[in-house]
């Protein structure tokens, strides 16, 4: 999953860009030669990233449809060209159903399946010209029974229920969707969960590889997804999460 030279000269909005996964694949991204538009809601750090890469950015919020729109409106005009979207917007909620507010809920819904739906509307509207890639962001629990994961679980599966639409919907029009599901990788995000070491011994048990993810792991995969050497593949779920959603640990 290495071989990334064939994203070199392609043009690519990374939505998430300063969150633990998204900083490596823009790095990745910019070292193979591909030309980045940077996009996250916290100004100061995707401002920092972007004048380490120097990089074009804007700082808006995922789950607005219009300000998505604006955003890769924007991608397009100053990369040239626009050849990719990837969606890393998202959060994670542990609680079971009776425990779970309405709001946490809703907020739930819309930081990971709300965003994914409108990097998919963009994606159809921009990237249908000349063809491109969209990945969007599952997680294992969206593809396998997780206690305490109902509100994140549903957003998730129902990412991989779009992918597969959207696949089917814009493959003659040369647009490849693809997703990928990661078990629980050591990022910011998941800062809350790993600090107790009795909660972070329990996570890296459930993963049969033994270990928690690094966003090495996830970066590696959406890059060889945008790719355009993986021409034939769309409406693909590529679990990258130690094993969690297929095999079970000892």
């Amino acid at each position: 999953m290495e071989n990334t030279g064939g994203v070199a000269g392609q043009g690519y909005l990374v939505v998430g860009a300063s969150g633990g996964i998204g900083a490596v694949l823009v790095e990745r991204l910019a070292a193979a030669g591909a030309r980045v538009f940077l996009a996250a809601r916290d100004a100061g750090r995707l401002a920092a990233l972007g004048e380490r890469l120097g990089a074009p950015h804007a700082a808006f919020d995922a789950r607005d449809a219009d300000a998505f729109d604006g955003a890769t409106d924007r991608a397009a005009a100053e990369l040239g060209r626009l050849d990719g979207i990837v969606c890393l917007a998202g959060s994670i909620l542990l609680k079971p159903a009776h425990l779970t507010k309405p709001a946490e809920w809703r907020e739930t819904i819309a930081q990971n399946l709300d965003t994914a739906f409108n990097a998919t509307r963009a994606a159809g509207r921009v990237l249908t010209k000349e063809g491109g890639a969209l990945v969007l962001m599952s997680s294992a629990a969206g593809r396998t029974g997780l206690a305490n994961h109902e509100a994140i679980a549903a957003a998730k599966a129902g990412v991989i229920g779009l992918a597969r639409s959207a696949a089917a919907t814009y493959a003659p029009r040369g647009l490849r969707v693809n997703v990928v599901a990661p078990g629980l990788v050591d990022t910011p995000l998941a800062a809350r969960i790993l600090a107790n070491p009795a909660s972070r011994e329990a996570s890296r048990a459930m993963h049969p590889l033994g270990r928690i993810g690094r966003p090495e792991d996830v970066a590696s995969a959406i890059l060889w997804l945008l790719d355009p050497a993986q021409g034939w593949v769309t409406g693909e779920v590529l679990g990258v999460d130690g094993g969690l959603g297929n095999a079970r640990a000892r």
